[in-house]
């Protein structure tokens, strides 16, 4: 008999050694190597007796679904309109940002609609779903619970069912397959207890919801395999020290990338925000330097949020750069522009940006707004308080045109703003209630706030 040889596989990517090493190769990770116990025996082996596959023409395949609205009109905008039947979603999140709430609360939704829901915990005990669910208002007896992490005996039970149904993992990082010796939480446990609950949902039709854990990085833990293996992608963001979370999907095969739903923390649970730009700009304050207002998009959705920057000379060599919800490279290399290109120096300045609200920005069309704060705090000069910015500059000045404006001057004619800063290659159709200053470069902005300051 062959013998078969060891194989250490990284937690983190995935990748496969054939020795134990301390660092990653391929993702960098340090102490994330361990032994698969099952690895298979080396050398050439026997040919598998296969079943011979009937192939099918797409003009004979007959799909005819209809979308399982939730209730949560956040969480449907996210997913595309509603669960489809058959679809595997993961969502992910930090510890205690409201996964379990917000999964216990669709659940309940649901149930009310006559879908069939199961509930299954690796994390709690009964009890403390129970204390959770009567928390939260949810006393639908028609929901089934269970605290099990046999991954095994779960896709046997969805299986045997005989109806439709919603299944919610909680977690994904407790399931285990007990053929597999390895503890749950690794490589091989995790795409096992994912592989096989998948296959279970797609036989039988089951809406799959996976809860999933972050790393320490933000990704999902049990690596980037588990995302491929999904139909759809959620991450859950928010500060603990905010009460706003936000849903963003990721990857979605039945909707867009990057739509967001806002929802606010409550003791009773998580609220829907109809209008998230209003909350955000809620405590707004006037004749203030270093706040201007950038009209967003993510995904279909316009938003409205507040920028600060404070910009102070330093007393370190090298000056510090704090951002909160935006990316720290764009930052710099915004920095570079305006003192190469408008004679702002910034080298010797500590600059601290915020995203008022807790929102993180991922958009390039955010730094004409983030250039603006920069130089009104720079100049000291309060912008107009009824101006919003929106426009991506380039290494030479330029200021790029974005894309959809009129949602986002759209969104910003409903709550009251009335003067637009935007390229001016930007097409947009014009509104006789608002005046529209069109900026080529990154200067006109400097001396248009320098005009401003002399009105």
């Amino acid at each position: 008999m062959i013998k078969p040889k060891k194989q250490f596989i990284c937690q983190s990517c995935g990748s496969v050694y054939s020795r134990w090493i301390g660092k990653c190769e391929q993702c960098n990770q340090w102490n994330t190597l361990l032994e698969n116990n099952n690895p298979k025996p080396s050398g050439i082996l026997s040919r598998s007796s296969g079943r011979k596959i009937n192939f099918e023409k797409l003009s004979d395949v007959n799909y005819k679904y209809s979308r399982i609205k939730t209730n949560l009109n956040e969480l449907d905008r996210v997913i595309g309109g509603g669960f489809v039947p058959g679809s595997v979603t993961l969502i992910g999140g930090d510890p205690g940002i409201g996964k379990s709430t917000l999964l216990l609360q669709l659940v309940g939704n649901l149930s009310k609609l006559e879908e069939k829901c199961i509930y299954v915990s690796g994390e709690e005990s009964l009890s403390q779903i129970k204390m959770r669910a009567d928390r939260l208002g949810v006393k639908n007896d028609d929901i089934e619970f269970a605290s099990v992490t046999n991954a095994s005996d779960i896709a046997t039970t969805i299986n045997s069912e005989k109806q439709r149904c919603i299944l919610v993992i909680d977690s994904i990082q407790t399931m285990y397959l007990p053929q597999l010796d390895s503890s749950p939480g690794t490589l091989s446990q995790v795409r096992g207890s994912a592989s096989e609950l998948i296959l279970a949902a797609k036989r039988t039709n089951t809406i799959l919801i996976l809860i999933g854990h972050l790393t320490k990085d933000g990704a999902i833990a049990g690596p980037k395999v588990l995302e491929h293996m999904v139909d759809t992608v959620l991450y859950f963001e928010g500060d603990n020290n905010f009460q706003y979370r936000i849903l963003r999907s990721f990857k979605n095969r039945f909707g867009s990338n990057n739509e967001i739903g806002v929802f606010e923390m409550l003791n009773s649970g998580l609220k829907e925000i109809v209008n998230p730009s209003a909350i955000f700009l809620s405590d707004r304050q006037k004749n203030i330097s270093g706040t201007a207002i950038f009209a967003g998009l993510e995904g279909t959705r316009p938003i409205l949020v507040e920028i600060q920057a404070l910009v102070t000379h330093s007393s370190l060599a090298t000056p510090r750069r704090v951002l909160v919800g935006w990316d720290i490279s764009r930052l710099s290399m915004l920095c570079a522009v305006l003192e190469a290109r408008c004679k702002i120096h910034l080298s010797n300045m500590d600059i601290f940006l915020n995203v008022a609200g807790g929102i993180r920005l991922l958009e390039p069309a955010a730094d004409l707004a983030v250039a603006a704060a920069i130089i009104s705090s720079v100049r000291n000069i309060p912008l107009s308080f009824t101006s919003v910015f929106f426009g991506e500059i380039g290494l030479s000045g330029e200021i790029r045109k974005v894309t959809q404006p009129e949602l986002r001057i759209k969104e910003a004619s409903k709550l009251g703003f009335d003067k637009i800063i935007l390229p001016t290659k930007q097409k947009v159709k014009i509104n006789e209630d608002m005046s529209y200053n069109n900026l080529s470069l990154l200067s006109e902005l400097v001396d248009l706030i320098s005009k401003n300051n002399r009105e």
